[in-house]
């Protein structure tokens, strides 16, 4: 039989091309198979030749495509939206990927493309670590050649460009070359953000200040407050005011409402004179001062502890310090999407392995600066198309002016690390390990046992954190502390940390049960509306050592006021 020519009909002929190419990929195939020696169908179980294989993705590939060109050859295609919805990929959102055939067919040829790319990852012979490397870096290179990301391939652009007579090209150029000269891109609206005034503006007075933090005891909002302070380490990556965005939006605030007596870490970026700092400068100069130094102020023995993300695993490891010690200065502690255990450390673990991890040592190991742009760009890839391309598109091609956002402004408000510290970091957490195993570790010149910290301990989990998975926080309960009750919050890695009650927004999962893995916990978890903010202040006030009158002012007769909150180390840029 005779192959249909193109006057029998466009699908007709596109089908038997297809036809073609399948069965020339088959024979090809077999010839080699038979060249190999490998005779028939693969037996049950086992798998296919690496061309069987090909032609299988290929066929695949081919599908949608050819499924697309027969509807809109019958003058229906396959990707025409009769509801007129928008696509749920917000790179797709624009109606003309669904109503006009040329973009509809190059969304689908694009979408097809990269779950090729993805199934061919997939298929790969290599072990589970260097696939998720290559699912990772596929990734990347899927995202960048979406069509949305091109100017002749994005329909809003060519839109708006006929709309603004050009002028939303040049200004995108504009912005291209002022982000150039930056280093970096621009997110948001910069000018709209002031720290001190509308972000990082809850009162309060640094008390005390060495080469790397300063610390902050806020003023008391209520008569009485907690007799045992508490102290705060945020993580030294990012600014602290993360944990004071705003009023109203802010966790400091809040709990300093509570009746709390709240003292907070903030951590200097790092500069010439600190590039030579260690890891056990971060302990003994951070959480372990500042300890000490509520402590005295508030002239008690002991403070309750919380610490987020990196600050959670400083304060952990500062923790264990002061057991191996002998001293008892701890009540309690509060973990915020914290990783103690660093077996899954989710994508960003792809990212920081041996070879990358040996470079840093032999450049910045014993002495230089880790930029914090670097550590931004790095957790941008992360989700490239909400965190890259997403600003790419809107600045760049549409020329249009960020947003005003003050997680956004936060998250490009970067801090950069001394080099010894971050290698040693790195090192000993994503590369080997050895935080959760007893004695691994010499920190502060004592061999550290995170099983000796024996003190109630709080631990909260994103459930949709691409940073620290959830299930890796809740294996913090088997590590270090005791009486342990673990929280998971909706929603991502910062979004489900930052939820004021008053807004009523996500939930939260409880599960008083933890003699189980992560899997059975959250089967036999309830769901519970709003924020974990008052489940938290709960368990606090349940392990409060009572209340004594509020202070009249900050600091005592050794720690004097030496300016007001948020101080001037949050305000510093980092290079």
């Amino acid at each position: 039989m005779d192959s249909p020519s193109l006057q029998s009909g466009p699908a007709a002929y596109l089908e038997s091309l297809m036809r073609a190419g399948q069965q020339a990929t088959k024979q090809f195939d077999d010839a080699l198979a038979a060249a190999m020696g490998v005779e028939g169908k693969p037996a049950k179980g086992e798998d296919p030749s690496p061309f069987a294989v090909a032609a299988n993705l290929q066929q695949q590939y081919w599908s949608p495509v050819m499924d697309f060109w027969r509807g809109f050859l019958a003058g229906t295609p396959a990707g025409a939206n009769p509801d007129n919805r928008p696509s749920r990929d917000r790179r797709f959102k624009d109606e003309a990927w669904q109503n006009s055939p040329f973009y509809d067919l190059m969304k689908h040829s694009y979408l097809a493309t990269a779950k090729q790319m993805a199934d061919f990852v997939d298929q790969a012979q290599v072990d589970d670590k260097s696939k998720l490397q290559l699912r990772f870096y596929a990734r990347q290179f899927i995202d960048a050649m979406s069509p949305s990301n091109f100017p002749a391939t994005n329909p809003d652009v060519i839109r708006t460009a006929i709309q603004t007579r050009a002028t939303s090209l040049v200004t995108g150029m504009q912005n291209l070359i002022e982000d150039l000269q930056k280093g970096r891109i621009t997110r948001v609206d910069e000018s709209a953000f002031e720290v001190g005034r509308n972000l990082a503006s809850t009162p309060g007075s640094v008390i005390f200040e060495n080469e790397l933090i300063q610390l902050i005891q806020y003023t008391p909002t209520t008569a009485e407050v907690e007799k045992t302070p508490l102290v705060i380490v945020p993580p030294c990556i990012n600014k602290y005011y993360l944990l004071d965005l705003g009023a109203g939006n802010s966790f400091v605030e809040y709990a300093v409402a509570q009746g709390h007596k709240v003292f907070l870490i903030s951590w200097r970026s790092a500069v010439s004179e600190t590039q030579y700092l260690t890891w056990d400068d971060y302990l003994n100069l951070g959480p372990l001062k500042a300890i000490d130094v509520a402590r005295d102020i508030a002239g008690v023995e002991k403070v309750h502890a919380l610490g987020f993300c990196v600050g959670g695993t400083i304060l952990g490891c500062a923790a264990g310090v002061l057991a191996a010690r002998g001293e008892n200065r701890i009540a309690t502690m509060t973990l915020l999407t914290t990783m103690i255990d660093f077996s899954d450390t989710g994508e960003i673990g792809l990212l920081i392995d041996d070879a990358a991890v040996a470079l840093r040592e032999a450049t910045i190991g014993s002495g230089g600066i880790l930029p914090g742009k670097e550590l931004a760009f790095t957790f941008g890839t992360l989700r490239a198309n909400d965190l890259i391309w997403r600003y790419v598109v809107d600045s760049y091609l549409k020329g249009a002016p960020p947003e005003a956002f003050d997680l956004l402004y936060w998250d490009s408000d970067s801090v950069s690390l001394p080099g010894p510290m971050y290698c040693w970091y790195t090192r000993n957490t994503y590369v080997e390990n050895k935080l959760k195993e007893a004695n691994a570790t010499t920190q502060c010149g004592l061999r550290i046992d995170l099983s000796k910290v024996k003190v109630p301990l709080y631990v909260l989990a994103s459930r949709e954190d691409h940073i620290v998975p959830w299930q890796s926080a809740y294996r913090s309960k088997d590590i270090l502390g005791k009486e342990a009750r673990f929280v998971l919050a909706a929603s991502g890695h910062v979004a489900g940390v930052i939820n004021p009650p008053a807004r009523k927004k996500r939930s939260h999962w409880i599960n008083d049960d933890l003699n189980c893995d992560a899997t059975e916990w959250l089967e036999k978890a309830r769901e519970e509306p709003g924020s974990w903010w008052p489940d938290w202040d709960a368990w606090m006030k349940r392990h409060s050592t009572g209340t004594v009158r509020a202070p009249a002012q900050a600091g005592n007769d050794n720690y004097h006021v030496l300016e007001p909150a948020p101080g001037s180390y949050v305000k510093q840029k980092s290079n």
